[in-house]
């Protein structure tokens, strides 16, 4: 597991988080040791697979909005990260998919079963480590998860018949996305007794920071001509997932000569390679791209306003840099 962070942190609280992390990782490996064999080398599989561990970094830094030693942050931060990979080991099932974080997926490796159940033992973990937390943080938890599952349950059905599909979109992406980033900042302040009106901020500020996030991986799905959104560019467009830029496309958002032709498309089956092709080649070039941008840095900026509201301290600087990265990440 990689401690970087994709955006600066001043020297001390870098320092500090770094070590924070280090012991996250700790409790992370020991959270999933267990007496049977199967169970334990299945959920080491993703922990030990590694990832940023962006949530519970969150957590983290909004503790210094507090006391950062308080005794709930490193569980805090297990919680979170504990429930992020459960809900891999779903989505990898849900998807069919083969590979995650470059190692095969647990599913593949395994089978459905094995996977969904791993991925409910997660669950189990952190429930253990959040009972030590208190009523507050059980409640804050349950509430995240129920709108991860609405989100999830949301994007399979798809929109409602009257529902604007890009409204539901951002709907879905604010629950399956947004409220376990929201939660690890409300964590971190809320553990370490920063004031309600510091949680609130920091809360929704954090919520915010992760849909930019979601947005800036649409984009970068698109857009990039390598694999630096960690897929093959077009994943998206081949898998048939509508992502912002293709909702925009869809609603009439921008004009040029090949509309008729792009929308086309992208209500057709792209798993051809041409088809595909010229599909992304459209996208790319379309008005539709600036406008998810502007999308994009609207709600990272969004999060940066809230958060000048907030004591000017490291930390404060620290969350104000992930805005700024958010944004960069897209060109």
């Amino acid at each position: 597991m990689s401690s970087a962070v994709p955006f600066g942190l001043p020297e001390g609280l870098a320092s500090d988080v770094r070590e924070r992390l280090a012991a996250v990782e700790e409790t992370l490996l020991s959270s999933v040791r267990g007496d049977d064999p199967l169970l334990s080398e299945a959920s080491k599989h993703l922990v030990e697979a590694g990832g940023k561990r962006f949530r519970p970094m969150l957590v983290l830094l909004a503790s210094h909005f507090g006391e950062p030693d308080a005794p709930g942050v490193v569980p805090a931060a297990v919680v979170v990260e504990l429930t992020h990979l459960a809900t891999l080991y779903h989505d990898d099932v849900m998807d069919e998919a083969t590979v995650r974080r470059g190692q095969e997926s647990a599913n593949s490796r395994w089978n459905n079963t094995v996977a969904i159940l791993t991925g409910d033992y997660l669950f189990a973990r952190a429930s253990d480590l959040l009972a030590d937390l208190g009523p507050e943080a059980v409640r804050i938890q349950a509430r995240a998860f129920a709108r991860l599952v609405r989100g999830q349950i949301q994007e399979t059905v798809g929109p409602a018949e009257g529902v604007d599909p890009l409204k539901h979109y951002l709907s879905v992406m604010a629950d399956k996305t947004g409220s376990l980033i929201a939660v690890s900042g409300q964590f971190g302040a809320l553990l370490a007794g920063a004031s309600p009106a510091v949680v609130d901020t920091i809360t929704s500020a954090c919520e915010k920071i992760g849909i930019a996030f979601q947005l800036s991986d649409d984009i970068l799905d698109i857009a990039s001509e390598t694999e630096e959104s960690g897929k093959t560019p077009g994943t998206d467009l081949r898998e048939g997932i509508r992502t912002l830029p293709m909702h925009l496309v869809l609603e009439g958002v921008g004009s040029g000569p090949d509309d008729a032709r792009l929308r086309e498309l992208l209500v057709t089956d792209l798993t051809d390679d041409a088809l595909h092709a010229e599909a992304l080649a459209l996208l790319r070039a379309h008005p539709a791209m600036d406008r998810a941008r502007a999308d994009m840095r609207s709600w990272a900026e969004d999060a940066r306003a809230e958060l000048m509201t907030l004591p000017d301290i490291p930390a404060r600087a620290a969350f104000i840099g992930l805005c700024d990265y958010v944004v960069s990440r897209t060109g």
